[in-house]
């Protein structure tokens, strides 16, 4: 990847004396894919309007390519848009839908045209070209709102919850077709999601967002092994978050006495200096636990067990008051081994596969 495509400074917007957007730096460089994450309100779709021209800021820049567009209408930037609603003209077929923008362009009809099938190949639907909106699918619906928006080439498409309104099966078809689209034309995509697993899926970084603000910026990798925040760690997949406090430090290796039953056991630093006698919570991703009926670790009662389809979920009681159940996770086998409802068995955990974070 070159130089930074979008660059946003100090960018910020409230409503009142609510803060929507706190003020915010990114840059995303060209060709990438970064998706904003985030639960509702923690202003990921504010900073695509304001991205997008749909919303002005009360302060900061947005820069494409090196030109400030912060109080640009959303037509003088070089910008698409995907939404969750496809947005097709119900009257127009599809070949028209697809070339209205490059007609607004004043673009001659036989290129509009041209461009039109181009793109329409690049979705893999040009036998569609002749049917109105309503004779497809909604998959398919949503590949042609994609195909308009790239028929006229624009520096950055912005995506709003494009596949929120798909079945799971559907998403997870869409979900390659956009990574594999994105591939072949190298186009920056800021892509908006409340889904952890479609983020995970799609994304060259993640900029999870909380209250307005940017919790975490970092690879897919980054944020799911080395979150920075108990917020990063509890929001990004599922994990057993286990109360300590350090008793020794060996360089980024901490010696971890926990609350929990008194056990001792060893994670790695999630970056931020961290002391011997510090406070500090323990993430271990339930696929990272091994378990045993006997040997050092924490042992606990076997509370129930889920089948998910390809993970085999076990829920073990810690014994702590208030404590969630301790999750362990491994793929389902025919011939996995039973355990029984009430069995007490210990899990453990190697220090490269759990992290601490201060308190």
């Amino acid at each position: 990847m070159s130089s930074s495509n979008l660059q946003i400074s100090g960018l910020g917007k409230r409503y009142g004396d609510f803060v929507a957007l706190a003020p915010t730096h990114l840059d995303v460089a060209r060709g990438e894919f970064l998706t904003l994450l985030g639960p509702s309100g923690s202003g990921k779709t504010t900073l695509l309007s304001l991205i997008a021209g749909l919303a002005q800021p009360d302060e900061g820049r947005v820069l494409i390519d090196g030109a400030d567009v912060t109080y640009g209408a959303p037509y003088e930037r070089d910008i698409g848009m995907v939404f969750q609603n496809y947005a097709l003209f119900p009257h127009m077929s599809i070949e028209e839908n697809i070339a209205f923008p490059l007609k607004m362009r004043k673009v001659p009809a036989a290129e509009a045209r041209r461009r039109a099938h181009e793109a329409l190949e690049m979705v893999r639907l040009p036998h569609v070209a002749s049917r109105l909106p309503r004779e497809l699918s909604g998959g398919q619906q949503q590949r042609i709102a994609l195909a308009r928006c790239m028929v006229y080439r624009p520096a950055i498409i912005l995506m709003d919850e494009p596949l929120g309104a798909l079945d799971k099966k559907l998403r997870d078809q869409m979900q390659l077709e956009i990574k594999r689209i994105h591939r072949e034309l190298g186009t920056t995509i800021v892509y908006v999601t409340h889904d952890q697993e479609e983020a995970m899926t799609m994304s060259d970084r993640i900029c999870l967002m909380n209250g307005g603000a940017i919790e975490q910026l970092g690879t897919p990798a980054d944020l799911y092994f080395r979150p920075r925040t108990l917020f990063v760690a509890d929001f990004l997949g599922e994990s057993n978050l286990l109360q300590g406090e350090v008793a020794s430090v060996d360089g980024d290796i901490l010696t971890v006495k926990l609350a929990c039953q008194g056990v001792t056991g060893q994670a790695l630093s999630n970056g931020a200096p961290i002391n011997a006698g510090q406070k500090v919570t323990v993430m271990l991703r339930p696929q990272n636990l091994r378990v045993g009926t006997a040997g050092p670790g924490l042992t606990g009662k076997l509370l129930d067990v889920m089948v998910t389809g390809s993970l085999t979920k076990l829920y073990l009681d810690s014994g702590a008051a208030d404590a969630a159940p301790i999750v362990v996770a491994y793929p389902t086998q025919r011939q996995a081994e039973q355990y029984a409802i009430g069995q007490p068995l210990t899990v453990s955990w190697q220090a490269a596969d759990a992290v601490a974070i201060a308190e």
